[in-house]
């Protein structure tokens, strides 16, 4: 049983009680591969209870469009105690629709999602090239995705590393200060968030998998 688990372990958790991206499969998918390409291995589970024990000894615990209330008090408990005690936490797209009862977790998180235009093509602006998540990518990266607003900008407690130029596409409700991925410190652990990953073709882009590659490893340690 032991070789089973030789090497560092992420929890993939994709539980969802509001809307559900299809995009699920093809993300957890995603980070398996990324995980038998560096070194890593995945447990993905949509199971609440998961979260009703201590978390134990994973290197980083990865929402996944998780959506609505995904967490029961307990649990609530365990994944702040984990990350307050050094564990690592990365939030991808709708990440941001999770727990807005939960004051902790937005602060995890660092902003709550308010709403996005249609999927559409647009431009990232990458503002912090000195990041596993970012250091591989061009001064602008055209894509296609939801262009998540947010009901607060989070520069103020973050270390924001792309964000959206709102003159590229139709709909931007932020303005001219849109991030769209950034990371920090929580506690004795760390949070990395991306905004990006609503469809299946995110998970087959080289660019946007390296970029979720390089905010597990930051999250993590790895």
């Amino acid at each position: 049983m032991a070789a089973q688990h030789a090497g560092p372990r992420l929890v993939v958790y994709t539980r969802t009680t509001d809307y559900r991206h299809e995009s699920i499969p093809a993300g957890i998918a995603a980070v398996r591969s990324l995980g038998a390409a560096h070194g890593f291995t995945v447990h993905a589970t949509e199971d609440p209870g998961f979260f009703d024990a201590p978390v134990g000894p994973y290197a980083a615990v990865v929402f996944l469009s998780t959506s609505g209330d995904v967490l029961t008090p307990a649990g609530r408990e365990h994944l702040a105690a984990y990350v307050e005690a050094g564990g690592g936490f990365v939030g991808v797209h709708a990440a941001a629709c999770t727990e807005y009862d939960w004051p902790y977790y937005g602060e995890l998180l660092g902003a709550r999602f308010a709403r996005h235009p249609e999927y559409q093509k647009g431009r990232v602006v990458v503002e912090d090239h000195d990041h596993p998540a970012t250091r591989h990518l061009p001064g602008t990266w055209n894509l296609t995705d939801e262009w998540y607003d947010f009901r607060a900008g989070p520069r103020n407690s973050v270390r924001v590393l792309l964000s959206a130029d709102e003159t590229s596409y139709e709909g931007g409700g932020m303005g001219q200060d849109h991030p769209l991925a950034w990371c920090h410190e929580q506690g004795r652990g760390r949070s990395f968030y991306t905004a990006l990953g609503h469809a299946d073709e995110a998970y087959d882009n080289p660019d946007f998998r390296t970029h979720l590659l390089g905010g597990i490893t930051w999250a993590s340690r790895l």
